[in-house]
């Protein structure tokens, strides 16, 4: 069940906690500008049962990405954002998702039929971060083997 406590402590963690860090972020770029990549998730678009708090701050991630590339696109700072898909991290293996029947579930819908590994993400923030993505901005991009809702 839904407490306050639940609720600040997800919101101060990925909304707050976004707006904070790119607060600071912002004083170490100069005229030359720069790329901010914020990490949202599938459950953003695309929001699952039980997790309807969660689903609200990863949708908040992807809203103030739009924002802050409106706000900061005159001082050529680019803001877009990864939704990554399940990702097989420290956190799903102490979870016990890994040999879970979700994600045997996640597997079986995803397209590529396999969870991500970390580089596949950290691949798509490096294009985001490149000189390549350089007329990129504002951008939500879905990264979860071709997995939809």
């Amino acid at each position: 069940s839904l407490t306050p406590e639940h609720f600040h402590k997800q919101f101060d963690l990925n909304v707050l906690g976004l707006l904070l860090t790119t607060q600071e972020a912002l004083k170490l770029m100069d005229s030359r500008g720069g790329s901010i990549i914020n990490i949202g998730s599938i459950v953003g678009p695309m929001p699952v049962e039980n997790g309807s708090v969660y689903s609200a701050t990863k949708a908040a991630v992807d809203a103030i990405t739009i924002a802050l590339s409106k706000e900061l696109g005159s001082r050529k700072i680019r803001v877009n954002s990864l939704n990554p898909g399940m990702v097989e991290t420290e956190g799903l293996h102490s979870a016990g998702i890994t040999e879970s029947d979700f994600r045997k579930m996640v597997e079986s819908q995803t397209p590529l039929g396999r969870i991500a590994q970390p580089e596949d993400i950290a691949r798509t923030a490096v294009f985001f971060a490149s000189d390549d993505a350089g007329w990129v901005t504002g951008q939500i991009l879905v990264v979860a083997g071709g997995a939809r809702q």
